[in-house]
């Protein structure tokens, strides 16, 4: 008998049911439940069975006997599940090998939006010039990754730094302070913390002003409780370098936007944070060349911005024009 020429293959491809149709019918075999496949898809039990009817229309057959709302697969049915859960785990293991093959070269890291691109974004182009051999993967998520399910090295998290089982050393310390355009008011910027008390101030969630008012000397001042509530801390600072109010900002974010000039630092006064930046792996991961190299780069990174938020001073003590010409 002949091989089948590339042609041949090709035509045979095209006549393969749809890949989800066949995902549907593997999982609702394994299950025998149409209901428990459609929780393992993450899909509506009414969409595994339109697919199933689907599959069994393309077929020509029935792969499973209804019972009411109970399904058992048909003699049919059954051997061709064995079938194609074989088809699909040699699929599985092909795209594994796949991926596995530059997964050494591969760096995955997960941070917050805010974070990544206040921060992270602006200085990671040194270390890809430091390291070309490291592909090097930004997930940004609000969402707290698990080490054990996500295909993720590093996390960069803002948190508590209690992280059961998990190698986690603090990478920066977090403070807070007001900050504004330097066009706000017409210019004529606040020159002591109370003058802030007959000032529109923005609010967020993040942003706590009754640590900050405390710190300052101002604990007969009401923390502002009227006002736009900014969920996004990066909307909260665009909101400030547009005029709209007095922002109390998270230092990790806003510097780029002072040294720019966009915004201004209002009082050498800093609120505490409760919150922390730490730098959170898998313990075995510090064995990889590839999560020493980052870290090593960010510890370094983030000294220097330490050292930098030192140097800058706020503009009650600086003219902006002054601050504006800081390295």
């Amino acid at each position: 008998m002949n091989a089948p020429t590339p042609k041949s293959i090709h035509m045979d491809l095209r006549q393969l049911p749809a890949l989800n149709a066949l995902r549907a019918f593997e999982a609702a075999a394994r299950h025998e439940s149409f209901s428990r496949a459609a929780d393992e898809l993450f899909v509506t039990h009414g969409a595994v069975s339109h697919q199933i009817r689907g599959l069994e229309a393309e077929l020509g057959v029935p792969l499973f006997a209804r019972d009411g709302k109970r399904v058992r697969l048909t003699d049919r049915g059954r051997q061709y599940a064995m079938e194609v859960r074989a088809a699909l785990v040699a699929l599985a293991e092909s795209t594994r090998r796949v991926r596995s093959s530059d997964r050494d070269r591969r760096l995955i890291v997960s941070t917050i939006p805010s974070f990544s691109a206040r921060w992270l974004t602006p200085r990671i182009g040194t270390f890809i010039v430091k390291h070309p051999e490291i592909d090097l993967e930004l997930l940004t998520t609000g969402t707290l990754i698990d080490f054990n399910q996500d295909d993720v090295d590093v996390a960069l998290r803002f948190g508590y730094g209690k992280y059961s089982g998990l190698h986690a050393e603090k990478l920066l310390d977090e403070i807070f302070f007001p900050a504004c355009s330097p066009d706000f008011n017409g210019g004529k910027l606040p020159r002591q913390p109370r003058d802030l008390t007959t000032l529109p101030l923005l609010r967020s969630d993040d942003e706590l002003w009754r640590p900050w008012l405390d710190a300052a000397g101002l604990t007969d001042v009401p923390e502002p409780k009227r006002g736009v509530l900014y969920e996004d801390s990066s909307n909260l600072l665009q909101a400030a370098i547009n005029g709209q109010g007095i922002a109390l900002v998270r230092r990790s974010l806003a510097m780029e936007e002072i040294l720019s000039g966009r915004l201004v630092r209002l009082f050498n006064v800093d609120g505490p944070s409760p919150w922390t930046y730490y730098f959170v792996c898998p313990l075995a991961a510090l064995e990889s060349a590839r999560v020493q190299a980052f870290r090593d780069w960010i510890v370094g990174e983030a000294e220097q911005f330490r050292l930098l938020y030192e140097r800058t001073p706020a503009v009650c003590d600086t003219p902006v024009s002054q601050l504006k010409a800081l390295p």
